[in-house]
This record gives C-alpha cells, structure tokens and sequence, in this order.
C-alpha cells in the first residue's frame, strides 16, 4: 500500500485498507485518516440498552430524521473453535470482557462504533436443547426460483461499524489478540482461541462514497456512472424512516431471548451496464420506485427530496395494475406490500461493497423473525405480479440487476446473553 495510494483520496484509500485488512492496513489506514477525535465511551457498559441492536438512538440523522449509518462496516464470518457445547473453561467471561473492551473503548455510534455479534443454527446445533419456540431461526435458503445461493454455515457473525475505517480494524485486530491497546483503553481479553475469522467481507455507504469507488470494478460500466450525490450504487437513496421498521418491531418480545433479534444475511452481485447504459432516468427511477415516480418526476438526484419516505404508499399505485397496464412495477412499490398494520416488517442495514473487485450489496435486514424476512422477500420477488402481468423480468423492478451469491441467518441475543448463549438458557 506504498506508493499505489498516491492517486487515491483519503476516503477510498481507507476503504481500501479496510477491504485488505490486517496489520499493515491498519498502521498505514492510521496514517491516513485522523485518531484523535475519535471519543472514548461516555457511559459505562452497563449502563447500555440490553438490546445490541438498538443503533438508532445513537446514529447521526438527517434533517428529515433518516438515520445515516455509519460510513464503514465489516462482517466477520466467525467458527467456533471448541468441540461440544460452547462456553468451557471460562470461554463466555472471556468473550464478554473482550466485548466490554470495545464498548469503553469507544462512544457508541457513527464517530465511535456500533456492532452486534448474532449466532446462526449450526452454533445452537451442538447444544442437546432446541431453541424456545419464541425463536424463528431456520437454516437459510433459496427463496425464490431464479437464485442458487451459498447457504452459509459459519457459528458466529460480528457487525462492526463506524465512520472511521482504522476503528473496525483496530477492533478485529484486538479480538485477535493482535492489540494491547484500543483507543487509549487496555485490551482484557480476546476472541483468540474462541474464534476463528473464517470470512471476513466489507462495505461502505453514504453519499459521494460508491462514486469514488465504481472506477474498475466489475459490474459497473466504463465512465463512471455512479451519480457523486448517490448513497448506493444504484444511484438512490434508500433507508426512509417510514419505510423502516422500528427497533422495537424487530425485537423478540418473550422468552429467554426477548430484546434480541434476528439478522438475514445476503450477499447480492450487482450487474449495471443495462441499467445505467440501456435505461433512461426515468426507466430506473420507474424500476426503483413506481412508474407514477417517473411520470410525476417526483424523484430529484438520489431521492432527498423525497424526505422522510419513498412516498410509494401515497402516490405509487396498486404493484398489480401498473403490472398489468405500464408493463412496469417498481421495486419499493413490492417491498411496501409487506406491512403489517401498515408498518413494515424489516429493518434494514446494507451496504454496499467492492469485495474482490465486484460491485456488489451486504443486505443485512433485522427481523423479530426469519419468516417476516421470507415474507418480505417474497413480496420483493414478486411472482405473482409476473404471471400475465410484466411480459418479462427486465420491468419487474430490479431483479434482473441482481444475483444472490449467499444467505445466512443469525440470532441476536440481548447483552446480557451475547457472549457464546446456550440454545435455551431457561
């Protein structure tokens, strides 16, 4: 990372670094962008709310309420390292003080970091006891005909997050056991021996960031047609409060678990020469959102002014007719099907990644169940709109820019139970 850099600006080198990972992305990461303001935890950790994913409370917003995530995020695809049931010799006290590192390390939110750490169904497997009826978490797989994706199989997911690249290094490089120090706080434990990192996968998100990011990489066409405004690499805004579930809808209510969640994992390959060399604006702002977004020219750049909402509940339509009649139906027009007293169902998290040089989509959902996921993706896919309807896939909202490469499921325990839980601690 000597010299290559040079033509790189600060943000996209340090985006870069946090792809590569390791000790010497970090120090040279650490050169690049600012350490000092960087807050150390305000709050002791108990004094934290039980639920790991309660971010919004302490997520900048927008000024029309949007939460904005965090610029940088790693996931971590963790494998267990002992045999039988988790949690011997001392395995949980250590997990939770290497977590309580990181939650006096650093203030919790975009300047410092956010993360959650879930466990999928092939960590409960080694417990005798199932699950508690209170919790839906099957084995991933394939929902809808067109995919074929990897079902992975890792014990363990860690999400971390922040706007500072060298903060989601700094902390893989101390659960590893590679640190003594995290932002001026002592590191008590680690994940070594617990853990191993058997998949490490990146992103970004934020407006101006996939700009700087589309040059050369696969799946996106020559001539940088990423808008510098866009958030994402579609070149819209996404995440509207109102098309959010709150954390409160996400969390599991009864049980041992209650004030946990659940995380759906996907990998999404993105393919976008025909949507930004074929499709008009209008064409993509009809597929993203509604043909009445298109018609009315409602949609200005990447969708801020649209403040707080799609607006697809109010003027989209009916998804069946502008099937039917248009040809067309937008792909928030289908998720917006998935309501439950007119709220949605799903709370999502993704982002956007270059990993092996491949445009592509970490879409991270929270759901009080892997069915309200299900439901929805159902709903996105849209089959029952195809049939007579859209005379092909193209118009059918965005499904043809997308290929699902994985899915994964994870259980996310409450605080009090994130480090190695058994599979039913009552």
């Amino acid at each position: 990372m000597n010299g290559s850099d040079r033509g790189l600006s600060r943000r996209a080198f340090v985006r870069s670094a946090v792809a590569i990972g390791g000790a010497s992305a970090l120090a040279a990461c650490l050169q690049r962008e600012e350490t000092e303001d960087v807050p150390q935890a305000t709050r002791a950790p108990e004094e934290l709310p039980d639920r790991q994913h309660a971010w919004n409370d302490f997520l900048a917003t927008d000024d029309h309420g949007n939460v904005e995530p965090p610029e940088h995020h790693l996931l971590l695809g963790l494998e267990y390292v002992g045999d039988g049931p988790a949690a011997a010799d001392g395995e949980r006290e250590r997990l939770e003080a290497a977590f309580r590192t990181l939650e006096r390390a650093y203030e919790r939110g975009n300047d410092g970091l956010a993360f959650t750490i879930g466990y999928g169904p092939t960590y409960f497997d080694r417990f005798d006891e199932e699950l508690p009826e209170s919790v839906d978490l099957p084995a991933p797989e394939a929902l809808a005909p067109i995919e074929d994706p990897r079902l992975d199989e890792y014990d363990a997911l860690l999400h971390l997050a922040s706007d500072h690249g060298h903060v989601t290094l700094s902390v893989e490089e101390a659960l590893k056991g590679e640190l003594d120090d995290l932002n001026g706080i002592t590191v008590e434990d680690t994940f070594d021996g617990i853990f191993d990192v058997a998949e490490r996968r990146t992103g970004f998100i934020g407006p101006g960031l996939p700009a700087e990011r589309q040059s050369g990489v696969s799946g996106i066409p020559d001539g940088e047609p990423v808008p510098e405004d866009a958030p994402m690499f579609m070149g819209f805004k996404s995440g509207f409060r109102k098309t959010q579930a709150s954390e409160d809808r996400v969390t599991i209510r009864d049980g041992p678990f209650a004030g946990g969640t659940t995380i759906h994992l996907s990998k999404i390959q993105l393919h976008l020469h025909q949507w930004y060399e074929q499709d008009s604006r209008d064409q993509r702002v009809a597929k993203m959102f509604s043909p009445t977004h298109a018609e009315d020219d409602l949609v200005e750049g990447a969708g801020d002014n649209l403040g707080d909402s799609s607006r697809v509940a109010e003027v989209g339509g009916s998804a069946a007719d502008d099937a039917r009649n248009e040809g067309t139906v937008g792909h928030a027009q289908k998720a917006a099907r998935a309501r439950e007293d007119g709220e949605p169902i799903i709370l999502r998290r993704d982002f956007d990644s270059t990993d092996d040089g491949q445009a592509a989509v970490h879409f991270l959902s929270l759901q009080r169940s892997i069915a309200d996921f299900v439901t929805t993706r159902r709903e996105m896919t849209g089959t029952d709109l195809t049939e007579g309807s859209v005379s092909s896939r193209t118009n059918n909202g965005i499904l043809q820019y997308l290929t699902v490469r994985s899915r994964a499921n994870y259980l996310v325990p409450p605080r009090g139970r994130r480090a190695l839980p058994e599979a039913n601690p009552d």
